[in-house]
């Protein structure tokens, strides 16, 4: 019996011992497309040899130094590379170990930013609901998940949460998408209203949600509207791109296709392409010059932070995702995905809607299409649509509670930057196989 605490107790799980490309092999020979990077992390595939040549010359020259006595020229080149392809202002990054701790930190530094200008009084946190935002408490509290944050509510820190941009449930009818994002700023200014406008610190969102509603994107102009407010008010603006960013969406920052730039932003997962754990948040100038004038520190930290084997790791990712022609690579095997899966399922009468950008695609499954009933969630569709994937080769991130966190099914699809159409069209295959086989016996 294993001694692991797996995420399941008593499942019984491959083993992985090899990766290539876009594919994982287990112990049994059997071979696995990788349709969903993993958690959307391995942009760049698997065993990817000029990552692997960086992180080997890093080890031979050091592998670990505590940031309270260094730098590393790794951490301070992988500063310089993000800082160069962010928009003005932002101009500082910060290193972690993955997305929660980013969100963690953003939040912390959300914080310290208004006891240094003299505003200590501003606390609250404003985020969406059906958000994710990470799993240690901070994030949890902030994230509006409804399932994961269920059992640990009693001891999360209070947060206020608004409605999500998700056109396919909440667009009233006759309602136009500027109707509906003006809708959707209109509640954000009520909320900072009840709470006392100067008494918000942040409001924190995921440009493109990921994992809990399924690669769902705002509408036009509803960043732009949301930036107006934050501004008015005084309020950092935090987006979360630990998912959706980092060329997963077709640009580097997902943001920039909203043309706004926040405070602060978060990213991980393609950060680092799965070869080393590592996350960061970028930070606004006013931040930095608020901790440099003021205090002088930002009062925050953990022990492998700015690791020079995961900061080396990323510094390699990062210059090839900024590469000439990756992100027209990204757009395009995207288009073909929704293309493919448009073709293959959109007649399908349980699916739903069909969305996403870039290599970051979502699909809603219900139970009847015209009224966009969900199945019932005994049933738990998302997990067997998993299995019926996997039984294909098929890796992909099916989640159930899309709707309220009870209700609603989707599957969540991230494949490499580096799919070939071949590996696409199987992607596609191989998921709508799965996907009319479950649905047809519900």
């Amino acid at each position: 019996m294993t001694k692991l605490l797996h995420r399941t107790i008593g499942a019984t799980l491959p083993r992985a011992v090899s990766g290539q490309g876009v594919t994982i092999t287990d112990s049994n020979g059997r071979v696995y497309i990788d349709g969903s990077g993993g958690a959307a992390v391995s942009c760049l595939g698997h065993n990817h040899p000029e990552v692997l040549a960086a992180m080997t010359t890093q080890m031979n020259a050091i592998s670990y130094a505590h940031t309270s006595f260094f730098t590393t020229d790794v951490a301070e080149e992988l500063a310089e590379r993000l800082v160069a392809r962010a928009p003005d202002p932002l101009d500082h990054v910060y290193l972690i170990s993955g997305g929660s701790e980013a969100v963690e930190a953003a939040l912390k530094m959300a914080r310290q930013y208004f006891v240094e200008i003299g505003q200590p009084q501003r606390r609250h946190i404003i985020a969406r609901r059906q958000s994710y935002h990470g799993n240690t408490i901070g994030a949890l509290a902030t994230g509006g998940n409804a399932m994961r944050r269920a059992q640990f509510q009693p001891i999360l820190p209070e947060t206020h949460h608004i409605s999500p941009c998700y056109t396919y449930r909440d667009l009233q009818d006759g309602e136009t998408h500027d109707q509906y994002a003006t809708r959707l700023a209109d509640e954000l200014e009520a909320k900072i209203q009840e709470l006392g406008a100067d008494q918000v610190m942040a409001f924190v969102a995921e440009t493109v949600v990921g994992a809990t509603l399924g690669a769902v994107p705002a509408v036009e102009g509803y960043f732009k509207r949301i930036r107006e407010i934050c501004d008015r008010h005084g309020i950092l603006l935090i987006l979360d791109e630990v998912m959706c960013g980092m060329g997963r969406t077709g640009s580097l920052f997902a943001f920039e296709q909203e043309g706004v730039v926040p405070d602060l932003v978060t990213i991980a997962k393609g950060l680092g392409g799965g070869f080393q754990p590592i996350g960061a948040v970028l930070l606004s100038r006013k931040i930095f010059e608020a901790f440099r004038d003021g205090s002088g520190l930002f009062q925050h930290g953990h022990t492998y932070i700015g690791h020079p084997i995961a900061a080396a790791a990323a510094n390699k990712v990062v210059e090839i995702l900024t590469r000439d022609g990756m992100m027209a690579q990204v757009n395009a095997m995207g288009d073909r995905l929704q293309s493919g899966l448009e073709a293959a399922l959109g007649q399908s009468p349980y699916v739903g809607d069909i969305r996403g950008r870039g290599l970051f695609r979502g699909v809603e499954i219900v139970a009847d299409k015209n009224s966009k009933t969900p199945f019932d969630p005994k049933l738990k569709t998302y997990a067997k649509i998993k299995k019926a994937a996997i039984a294909r080769g098929l890796l992909c991130y099916p989640m159930g509670g899309t709707i309220d966190g009870v209700h609603g099914d989707h599957v969540l699809l991230a494949p490499p930057y580096i799919c070939t159409p071949a590996e696409i069209d199987q992607i596609v295959e191989r998921l709508a196989a799965a996907i009319n086989d479950v649905t047809s016996q519900n």
